[in-house]
């Protein structure tokens, strides 16, 4: 395929005559997929749920929470159906990831993956949770048709947990990981923020936890989506510091399998021999870090995002968002419903929500939805 890299783009407006923001058309004669002007396909659908959380966490949503969106205003199960049928069948979807807010706090969650599985025999369906009340579901998700789950957890200490989520359920979110495991739903993946001061010191023993369970633990930088708008560069743990903080007790080595379009960088984990600085132990699983911030790997970014409003977001970091859902409820057909969504992929911008990459540059410019409204 032909592109042209950075071109300029017309002003977006409400070319379908639907009374929502549209994005401009793309280049005649370009493949039908969800291609942008960079040469990248986005073939990994992120799909959120709703946005609404059952935790305060303090790198995400204020302590009081946030105005949460009206149920008419959200997805429902059939609008989702639809909407991933055509990512699918003509856009050359080829993996769902469920998100929110809290997927789990969805009534219909079960009958939502059962219709999505239903429909599609063979699409991964994973999905990322916090862990309240998944021991209680965890066996209906696995039977329903999720392949995979991901767990944030970022502290295995009460103390900590509740000053970063700002509510006691380590509990419940130990009881949903094994639950998840015990139903099948594995690989079990542990997605952990470090905030400094907090809970990096604990790193270490987070891994040794996951490593000793089985479960795949991946480190992720801090990003700048929290809804208080606090983030700073200079106060964010970076992939380095992680690489360090594990150091001590652990051997590094990067995993020979290829990184594929994957957000985490992988690596081998040994046990560190005390009696030598170089020597280890066997290979005891995996370790990721996914650097976002500092070691960013936007060029070979694969995902779409659809918020729980049917709102297109081609960019984590995007400052535009293109009506799906509002189309669909006209009465759109499956072709126009695509074409929006190409059109929207299109000008996806190359990193960061920018021309260049740079979280941290002084014409970054923070969205101001926070990660719990766009869906992760």
């Amino acid at each position: 395929m032909s592109v042209q890299l950075g071109m300029p783009l017309p002003p977006s407006g409400d070319a379908t005559g639907d009374g929502v923001s549209a994005p401009p058309p793309r280049p005649a004669g370009t493949p039908p997929g969800l291609f942008d002007r960079y040469g990248r396909r986005a073939t990994d659908m992120r799909l959120s749920l709703t946005d609404k959380c059952n935790l305060r966490c303090t790198y995400c949503m204020p302590a009081e929470g946030l105005e949460w969106l009206s149920k008419q205003a959200v997805m429902t199960a059939a609008e989702i159906v639809r909407l991933v049928r055509i990512g699918v069948e003509q856009l050359g979807v080829r993996e769902l990831r469920l998100t929110g807010g809290e997927p789990l706090v969805r009534a219909d969650l079960v009958e939502i993956i059962s219709a999505l599985r239903d429909a599609h025999p063979e699409l991964p369906i994973s999905m990322t949770t916090n862990g309240v009340g998944l021991d209680k579901i965890a066996a209906a998700l696995k039977e329903a048709g999720l392949t995979r789950i991901n767990v944030s957890l970022d502290s295995l200490h009460e103390e900590t947990f509740t000053k970063l989520t700002r509510r006691p359920f380590l509990g419940k979110v130990l009881a949903g990981v094994d639950a998840a495991w015990a139903a099948g739903l594995g690989p079990v993946k542990i997605n952990a923020v470090l905030m400094r001061g907090i809970n990096d010191v604990e790193s270490p023993e987070l891994l040794a936890w996951a490593l000793d369970r089985g479960y795949e633990l991946r480190f992720i930088e801090q990003m700048p989506l929290d809804a208080d708008h606090g983030w700073t560069r200079r106060e964010m743990i970076t992939a380095a510091e992680i690489r360090e903080l594990l150091s001590r007790d652990f051997v590094l080595s990067p995993d020979p399998r290829e990184r594929d379009g994957a957000p985490a960088e992988r690596f081998d984990v040994r046990r560190r021999d005390p009696a030598s600085a170089d020597a280890a132990g066997p290979l005891l699983g995996t370790v990721g870090i996914i650097a976002s911030v500092t070691e960013p790997f936007c060029s070979d970014c694969r995902r779409t995002r659809i918020t729980a409003e049917g709102k297109i977001m081609s960019c984590l970091f995007s400052r535009e968002e293109f009506d799906l859902l509002g189309l669909l409820r006209s009465g759109a057909s499956d072709e126009e419903l695509a074409q929006r969504w190409q059109d929207a992929m299109w000008i996806k911008p190359k990193a960061h929500g920018m021309d260049h990459t740079g979280l941290g540059a002084p014409d970054f410019v923070q969205p101001d939805r926070s990660m719990s409204a766009i869906g992760g």
